[in-house]
């Protein structure tokens, strides 16, 4: 059902944005300048968010009136094989730090940022909130998965033990300004653009994408899931997780395509299928958060030229 007036209004607030130098970070605080309410960020190298009592000092001398826990380590496929146990390690520390110092102190509301990846990897589509471990999940990325789940289930129990409105948002593929363009690190957008980009550059003939090219993907441009989130942390306080995305899918190699077009490369688009796909088909039921009111905003061909424009502005990270 949707609903016109905030349950936990932003204006007049102090909001922690954990992980404000991310792609979403940044989107969120790009977002939170026409509110009125007080920022509050931390820079990586002052707050090391998987030591918690460096992590409770800080919130105790803070004391934010609500968190957005953005801050995580990610990564594409490559970099979810190469270190799993980076990956689960730094993102679970990382969750249960935060999320236990903001109960400490006092903090009433919270949104974690979780990823559709904590879904199974055959399940129907397009994945309904509730589909939540009720099948294997993709091996690729699973060690990241497990962490965003415990996240979510932090959450629901804070919520449910504490009285917390501590709630999760799950959102599809994210790409925008800021992303990383990283050989190791990066997702599928910004390494594809950045792969179309020099190959342009350097007048290869033809480029090579990972996979069959098949499986279908889910995208959503970053300043729309900046809108979604804040939305979603004015108007549904639910202990229950709650899908962001578009609800509309696409094959990989129609991508692909897409961004060879936005980057005026003229050359062939090869497939190797030696290489992992992930799972066949991610698309996210999204009807939660359209009864709430919200709907995406830009249009994957718009977000993509956008996108690239910043990239070659030097509107990109490399991963520490």
């Amino acid at each position: 059902m949707k609903t016109n007036q905030p349950i936990f209004p932003i204006n007049n607030k102090r909001i922690w944005i954990a992980g404000h130098n991310g792609m979403v970070g940044r989107a969120l605080c790009r977002r939170l300048r026409a509110y009125d309410c007080d920022v509050l960020t931390v820079d990586r190298k002052a707050l090391d968010l998987t030591r918690q009592q460096d992590v409770d000092d800080w919130v105790s001398e803070r004391r934010p009136d609500a968190v957005i826990l953005a801050a995580a380590r990610v990564g594409g496929i490559l970099a979810n094989q190469n270190e799993p146990a980076q990956f689960v390690y730094d993102n679970l520390a990382i969750t249960q730090n935060v999320i236990h110092a903001a109960h400490a102190y006092d903090v009433d509301r919270l949104v974690y940022l979780g990823s559709s990846c904590i879904y199974p990897k055959c399940t129907e589509q397009p994945i309904k909130e509730d589909a939540l471990l009720s099948g294997a999940l993709e091996p690729t990325n699973e060690p990241y998965a497990i962490a965003k789940i415990a996240g979510l289930k932090m959450c629901e129990a804070y919520s449910r033990q504490y009285g917390r409105r501590y709630t999760s948002v799950m959102p599809c593929n994210l790409y925008g300004p800021g992303d990383m363009y990283d050989d190791i690190r990066s997702h599928v957008i910004p390494a594809l653009m950045k792969r179309f980009h020099q190959a342009k550059c350097n007048g290869a003939s033809d480029v090579v994408i990972w996979g069959t090219g098949t499986p279908k993907r889910e995208f959503l441009h970053v300043d729309d899931a900046a809108s979604a989130i804040l939305h979603v942390f004015e108007h549904y306080d639910q202990p229950i997780h709650i899908n962001i995305g578009t609800g509309v899918d696409i094959p990989i190699i129609d991508l692909a395509k897409m961004i060879a077009t936005v980057v005026r490369y003229g050359g062939v688009i090869r497939t190797d299928p030696s290489k992992p796909d992930g799972t066949p088909r991610k698309v996210l039921d999204i009807s939660k958060l359209s009864a709430l009111g919200w709907s995406p905003s830009i249009s994957l061909e718009d977000g993509l030229a956008q996108t690239y424009q910043s990239f070659l502005d030097g509107d990109g990270r490399i991963a520490a």
